[in-house]
């Protein structure tokens, strides 16, 4: 499918890949440098997949000094074909449900995603809007350890509810659910992904992977291995 002709805006949420700000629990075996340095890869891998992908509108809810992040420039040329938004609130709940808030300003459905899921390619994200878009309810995309990692709503008011869900549990998947079928909306499922948080899932991601953050993984991992005896 070309990319801009599914009527919705895919949203991503991203946090600077800078070292000792993001993907901490990789370190060790990693350290604070190489652990953003994956984190990098994982969002170009992110930006790259959305801007393949079918949708017509693409958004990067953002916080972080892009000028302090390991691949500064790629991203600063990555970013050029989206429309970068501040995140705003206090609570992780608060910042996602502002950002979707901000993103339904095109009319059309929203699909949310993290920059976690370097493996969720542009086949996947244009079959989830399609999914989202042809239900007119609302998609979810839990991930392997109880969360999610894809959002998708064609009403952007039950995205305020995530402001009551507590973040990064083993429930948070499901009483995200809960929630947004409270609100009257069915739920369809999109396929579980494992989202990268530990060095385990890391190794996991990168096996499903082919981009950069695949690349990325095998330079650093075998210095950073032995680091786990």
């Amino acid at each position: 499918m070309r990319s801009s002709t599914v009527p919705a805006t895919l949203l991503v949420i991203a946090k600077a890949p800078i070292a000792g700000f993001a993907k901490t629990r990789l370190t060790p075996p990693f350290s604070p440098r190489d652990a953003a340095r994956l984190a990098a890869a994982a969002l170009l891998d992110t930006l790259a997949a959305v801007r393949a992908c079918g949708a017509r509108h693409r958004m990067v809810a953002w916080t972080g000094n892009l000028d302090d992040a390991q691949e500064s420039a790629a991203l600063s040329l990555a970013l050029r074909d989206f429309t970068v938004i501040p995140q705003r609130g206090n609570t992780f709940g608060e910042r996602l449900a502002n950002a979707h808030a901000d993103a339904a300003q095109f009319g059309v459905p929203v699909l949310q995603i993290g920059m976690d899921t370097p493996q969720a390619g542009p086949e996947l994200l244009t079959r989830s809007i399609m999914h989202l878009t042809a239900s007119g309810d609302a998609v979810l995309g839990l991930a392997a350890d109880g969360g999610w990692w894809a959002l998708g709503l064609t009403d952007p008011r039950p995205a305020r509810l995530l402001t009551e869900v507590p973040m990064s549990t083993a429930r948070t998947g499901e009483l995200t659910r809960e929630a947004v079928r409270g609100c009257g909306y069915r739920v369809h499922r999109l396929p579980v992904l494992t989202d990268v948080d530990t060095y385990a899932d890391a190794v996991t991601v990168a096996a499903h992977s082919t981009g950069q953050f695949a690349t990325t993984f095998d330079r650093l991992g075998a210095a950073a291995t032995p680091a786990l005896l």
